[in-house]
C-alpha cells in the first residue's frame, strides 16, 4: 500500500517551492507532523468553511504564564487534536515555561501514528504573557 494512501499527502507547510519549482508536497509522518502544527496555530474563524477548526493557542496571548494557564493550553490541545487528526493516538501532551522567554510556554506533543505505532513528536511555542 503506498505511504501517502496509509499516512495522507498534501501541500506542505509552510507552504513552499520544491526542486522543480512547484509547490512543494508532504507525505508520510512528515505529512502528520505538519497537519498537528496547522491544528495547534489555527484559530477558530479562520477557515471560512470550517470555522470551529483549530486547536486556538493565540486565544491564550494575553494570559499569564501560570500553571493554570499552561494546563489551560494543554487542556485545550488535547480536545483539538482528539477532535481533528484521527491519524494520531496521544500518548502525552506537556506545556512548560519556555526556558528563553518567561512570556511564552513550550508545548509539546507526544503520538503515536494509527497506521504502524511509531512514535512521534511535535513541539510549538506558544505566546503569553507574564
Amino acid at each position: 500500500m503506498p505511504r501517502d494512501t496509509v499516512f495522507g499527502s498534501g501541500i506542505s507547510f509552510p507552504m513552499r517551492l520544491g526542486p522543480d519549482g512547484r509547490v512543494a508536497v508532504s507525505e508520510g509522518p512528515e505529512n502528520i507532523r505538519e497537519a498537528v502544527r496547522v491544528i495547534l496555530l489555527t484559530e477558530a474563524g479562520e477557515r471560512l468553511q470550517l470555522p470551529e477548526f483549530g486547536g486556538g493557542a493565540g486565544r491564550f496571548l494575553f494570559e499569564p504564564n501560570t500553571v493554570g494557564t499552561r494546563r489551560r493550553v494543554q487542556e485545550r490541545i488535547e480536545e483539538a487534536l482528539s477532535r481533528w487528526e484521527p491519524r494520531i493516538a496521544l500518548q502525552d501532551v506537556s506545556v512548560e515555561e519556555d526556558p528563553d522567554d518567561p512570556q511564552a510556554a513550550l508545548a509539546t506533543v507526544r503520538y503515536q501514528l494509527v497506521a504502524n505505532r511509531a512514535a512521534e513528536q511535535v513541539s510549538v511555542r506558544v505566546q503569553l504573557a507574564s
